[in-house]
């Protein structure tokens, strides 16, 4: 089996959002001429000698983003890490001061957990003049998630680049977010066409920065190397690293103990080596993963546990980072 080339691999942020599967994209040589080209709106511009004009969403996109604040970023390079529970948590804590109007967007497209974490799984996004408006959590904390269109939770979201494009154009140009202080943008694990979008449709508005979550095992830390890299590459600034389940803490006697040996240094090892922020470490509590199955903030039901306490200094240090506290 032969090697598959650099030149072979469409780049995502060419593809248009109305494209079809298996779209070569518009700087491609076979742009406009490959099968998967036939009946394509954008046909006749692709195969065409004319320069590539800019995505017409961006405009839009940089108008609605202009009444959001700060722009955040959740990253993961692994899966399982608990990278969208962190981000509901920080969402959570940004909309205890109610001064604040704080919005969470999920694009995990395939895996969309947020719904169920923040408990409104059994919501439906509505439209109106204004565009699509947010699912609410309480009066300043909205939500934007997939998982608010599937028919029902099991349902499998079987889509390609341009389709996954398509939508998170529509989270960003088409949503009514009104005034926000933060926006919070949980993203999928790795380095693929979701992040990418995310950060050619927000190069304009400008994202204030990236948070890495991972675990304290060297094969989540292998991921995260690449997240930096791929932050870099992109021009993306990180705010911080966060190593989660960070230890084991007791419900009964609060005491803590290893579950996941940080062998290599863990979150704080590579922290050093890359020359990044340690946000912190939150300690695995087996009651937030229970408070997300049920859809409850952590942080208000267990407000003594030593994972509450880490949160809360963790969301502290990234406001000190943006220069808001």
């Amino acid at each position: 089996m032969g090697m598959l080339a650099s030149t072979d691999i469409p780049n995502s942020s060419s593809i248009p959002s109305n494209a079809p599967e298996h779209c070569p994209g518009t700087e491609s040589e076979l742009a406009g001429k490959a099968d998967a080209c036939q009946g394509c709106p954008n046909q006749e511009i692709c195969a065409s000698s004319k320069p590539r004009g800019p995505d017409p969403a961006l405009p839009f996109i940089h108008e609605r983003m202009t009444t959001v604040r700060r722009k955040i970023v959740v990253l993961s390079g692994k899966g399982g890490v608990g990278k969208s529970t962190f981000a509901a948590q920080l969402a959570w804590a940004f909309a205890a001061d109610e001064q604040l109007q704080t919005g969470l967007m999920d694009v995990d497209i395939c895996g969309p957990s947020v719904p169920t974490i923040l408990g409104i799984a059994s919501e439906q996004v509505h439209s109106s003049s204004a565009g699509w408006s947010p699912v609410y959590v309480q009066d300043n904390l909205g939500v934007m998630s997939v998982g608010f269109m599937l028919p029902s939770s099991r349902d499998a979201v079987m889509w390609r680049g341009p389709k996954k494009n398509g939508l998170i154009a529509q989270f960003l140009k088409d949503v009514d977010w009104g005034d926000l202080d933060y926006l919070i943008i949980d993203t999928p694990p790795g380095t693929s066409d979701e992040h990418l979008s995310i950060v050619q449709y927000l190069k304009e508005s400008g994202i204030d920065g990236a948070v890495l979550i991972t675990t304290p095992q060297e094969v989540a830390l292998q991921d995260v190397r690449r997240e930096i890299d791929f932050c870099r590459k992109v021009g993306l600034r990180i705010l911080g690293i966060v190593e989660n389940m960070s230890g084991f803490v007791c419900p009964s006697c609060k005491s803590e103990s290893q579950i996941f040996r940080p062998t290599t240094g863990g979150a704080e090892g590579l922290a050093k080596e890359a020359g990044i922020e340690m946000l912190g470490k939150v300690p695995l509590d087996p009651r937030i993963g229970k408070s997300a199955d049920y859809g409850l903030s952590f942080l208000d039901e267990y407000p003594d546990s030593p994972a509450s306490a880490s949160y809360l200094a963790i969301i502290d240090r990234i406001k000190y980072i943006l220069g808001d506290k």
